[in-house]
Parts: C-alpha cells; sequence; structure tokens
C-alpha cells in the first residue's frame, strides 16, 4: 500500500484521562495488542487500519506509506507527548526472504500511559466514520475479565523433514562449522538460533505470559503484535523530538540466583572475558556505523555495563546522539537492522551463513517490533525472547494454536558448542517459564 489512491485517511481524536486503568486488562485475550515497561505502555484494541511488507525494500516501504498515513490524517490531540495522537504498532520480519510477514497496525483504540499521564485515542476512517461517533470523545472500554490458562509445554521442533538430524544435532553442528569458517577466515561472528515449538489449548489468555513478562523483566520492553510476544531487553532505537538512543547487548552469562557467589562469578567472567569482550566491540561498532549518517554528537557509555536480567547477564553499552535531520523512527530502524549483535560480522556474510546453517525460517524473531506515531517519533527493540503464536482459526476455534520460541547466540572464534546451547536455554527460560501452567 504504497499509492496515494490506496492509503486511507483516517482521524485520530485523543483525550487524556483521569482514571489508571490496567492496560493488560483492557486487551484481547486471543490476540493482544501491547507494548508495556513500567510506568509507560500502551494497549491497542481493534484494528482500524493494518497494512503488510515484505522483502528487503520492507523498512523503506513502511516508512514511506506510514509518512503518507500521517500526511493525509485529521489528528486532534491535545495531550501532544510522543505516542499520543495517530500512532502504529509494528514487527518486522528478519530476513529479506522470510515468509513472515512485516506489519503496521493502527489500532482503533489505543489508551496509553506515560508515568503519570494517561490517555485514550480512537481512529476512524473518515469515508467510513458516523458523523455522530466523530463529535463524541473516545470512551474507556470494559476490561475484560482473565480467561483460562492451562500452559504450554515446549520441545525442539520436530516438523523438519525426516532426512533432517535431531534439531538438537543440527544446532551443535551449525555451532561447529561456524567455528570451521571463522578459523579459515570467512566471517568473524556468527549469530546462531535454534527453535522449540509447543501448543496453546484453545481459549487460552495471553495476557496471562504477558502478566507475568511484565511482572518479572522490569528492564524490558513486554510486547504483543500480530502474535509475536515476548520481552526484549535491547532497545534497538528510542526517537523522541530529535534525541535519538539505544541499547547494545551483546555477552552472556547464565544467572545462578540459588547461589550469590557464584551469580557474582558468573557476572565477573563475563566482564573480563576476551571473548565476550570482542563479540561485543562488533555488536557496538555494527550500531555506530549504521547510525553515524544519520545523527551528530553521538555518546556511548565508557565500559560496556552488566546488566543484570532474571535469567542472565548480558554486556551492555548505552548509546545516545541527535538526530541530524528528520528522519522516522522506522527509518532509523532500517539503517540499523541487522546488527551484529542478532547476525554476525561481516553483516552480508553472517546472513548468507545463517541462511544455510538454520534449518528454519526465524520469521520475526530477531526482527524489530515496536511502534512510531505521526511526527516518526517511536521506540522499537529487537524481536528477542519471545515467541509466535499462531491466529487462531477462524474455521476451527477449538483447534490449538502453535506456538514457536527462538533463542541464539553469537558464535566467535573459541565458541563452544555446549557452552553455547547452554547459554540457548537460559534465553528460552523468560518464554518457558511464562507459558508455564
Amino acid at each position: 500500500m504504497t499509492s496515494e489512491s490506496a492509503v486511507p485517511r483516517l482521524r485520530a481524536v485523543t483525550r487524556p484521562l483521569s482514571g489508571a486503568p490496567d492496560l493488560l486488562s483492557l486487551a484481547d485475550p486471543a490476540s493482544p495488542l501491547i507494548w508495556l515497561r513500567g510506568d509507560r505502555g500502551c494497549v491497542g484494541i481493534g484494528e482500524a487500519l493494518r497494512v503488510t511488507f515484505r522483502g528487503p525494500q520492507r523498512f523503506r516501504d513502511a516508512a514511506a506509506t506510514w509518512r503518507r498515513i500521517a500526511e493525509l490524517a485529521t489528528i486532534d490531540d491535545p495531550v501532544a507527548l510522543p505516542g499520543s495522537g495517530l500512532v502504529a504498532l509494528g514487527t518486522f520480519a528478519f530476513d529479506d526472504a522470510s515468509a513472515a510477514e512485516s506489519v503496521l497496525i493502527v489500532p482503533q483504540l489505543l489508551v496509553a500511559r506515560h508515568r503519570d499521564r494517561w490517555w485514550i485515542t480512537r481512529v476512524t476512517r473518515q469515508a467510513d466514520e458516523d458523523a455522530e461517533i466523530a463529535n463524541q470523545d473516545p470512551a474507556l472500554p470494559l476490561p475484560t475479565p482473565s480467561g483460562v490458562w492451562s500452559g504450554v509445554t515446549f520441545a525442539p521442533r520436530t516438523n523438519l523433514a525426516d532426512t533432517e538430524p535431531d534439531p538438537v544435532d543440527a544446532y551443535l553442528a551449525g555451532v561447529s562449522e561456524s567455528v570451521r569458517r571463522i578459523a579459515r577466515g570467512e566471517v568473524e561472528k556468527i549469530v546462531l538460533a535454534r527453535q522449540i515449538q509447543g501448543h496453546l489449548p484453545a481459549g487460552s489468555d495471553l495476557r496471562v505470559p504477558l502478566a507475568r513478562l511484565a511482572e518479572r523483566y522490569l528492564d524490558c520492553w513486554t510486547f504483543a503484535v500480530d502474535g509475536i510476544v515476548g520481552a526484549s531487553p535491547e532497545t534497538l532505537i528510542r526517537s523522541t523530538a530529535g534525541a535519538v538512543s539505544a541499547r547494545v547487548l551483546a555477552g552472556t552469562r547464565a544467572r545462578h540466583a540459588e547461589s550469590p557467589e557464584r551469580d557474582a562469578q558468573a557476572r565477573d567472567e563475563l566482564l573480563t572475558s576476551d571473548k565476550e569482550q570482542h563479540e561485543h566491540v562488533f555488536a557496538v561498532q555494527s550500531v555506530v556505523t549504521a547510525l553515524a549518517p544519520h545523527v551528530s554528537e553521538m555518546r556511548t557509555s565508557e565500559e560496556p555495563f552488566p546488566l543484570q536480567l532474571p535469567n542472565v547477564w548480558h554486556l551492555a553499552t548505552d548509546l545516545g546522539a541527535s538526530l541530524r535531520e528528520r528522519s522516522s523512527a522506522i527509518e532509523l530502524v532500517g539503517a540499523l537492522h541487522p546488527t551484529a549483535a542478532i547476525a554476525g560480522t561481516p553483516t552480508a556474510d553472517a546472513v548468507a551463513a545463517i541462511a544455510e546453517l538454520e534449518p528454519f525460517d526465524r520469521g520475526r524473531y530477531s526482527g524489530a517490533v515496536g511502534w512510531i506515531d505521526a511526527a516518526g517519533d517511536g521506540e522499537w527493540v529487537i524481536a528477542l525472547r519471545c515467541a509466535q503464536v499462531d491466529p487462531a482459526a477462524e474455521a476451527d476455534p477449538a483447534r490449538p494454536r502453535r506456538v514457536t520460541a527462538s533463542a541464539g547466540g553469537g558464535i566467535v572464534a573459541g565458541s563452544d558448542p555446549g557452552h553455547e546451547f547452554g547459554e540457548t536455554v537460559s534465553k528460552f527460560r523468560p518464554i518457558t517459564e511464562a507459558f508455564a501452567e
């Protein structure tokens, strides 16, 4: 949808709220549309507009389409904060050739919070709107009672061809092959992932795992957009009023909550590991290089710092900068993706190796998920610690829905297959625990 005739004219009406509703309770239990972190976030209800994109130009096409949608929209927004007025939530596939759609969704209703400010936005198509409704302030919907939850049990995905090796053996072999290619000088780093799958019983309330993620992973954005559900610690880009920030994560150690001494040792090993520091430098440099043409006055943490999450320690670096010119958040996402943290170095060679060594389409895993407003401001994270839930079957609503979780790690010189496998187990934990009974 890129031509002027194909772009609908939307009307967005935003009004402040005096109350403080529980955002999750407003979400659709079967298909939630959520973006939450502490005292910030939003919930979308219904769809006023959905636009989809595919292929290597998906970010460029999405940015151009969204700019045109925003230009044609009528926006009544006395709140005037980033994320008020016309807003779309979106998710983008990792690979140019992925079968997964990249999508922007404009909710019919958006209820949002930024610290102590609350607001609600209603979006209608101007050609279809009822005059009486158009002149009314948007009304807060009633919360939906909690539904059933019996949990999901995950196992290595088993829908590969019968002639293919065991998924765990295939992953271990892929790590070994990656190390050989690195030793031959073909690449410096390859990020290799594996997948596990389970089935969500019909009628399950997806707000249950989302609530668990939001309560436990306070330093992450908890999200649900078009079935991709998770809690990501890695901010790909935040762009508001010309200020840009990002958080780069690369280098991981499992936590040992049962033993403070072992946990501190794991943190210290991460900080002093030449391998992990080397991997982290790759990731930071890829972001700095990609952002450089778009920003000025770039600032980074002096040294990587240990980011403590419930399941792992990460090496982290925060970046800040100012935009040189007005670029939308989606344009910046397109410039950054894929970073070395989720692909490797050199990027093109690493992506080619991933396509050869991973026996599956990543879909939206390690792509981007976030939001954008009419001004082009937005916040996007890398889709990590996540799972893709298949849509409910309209023809058979009693049918279970497949859930596919993905996790990976950076393979560099000296990587050990057993250690890398253990790292994926730690990274799966947010999803396996959130989706448990």
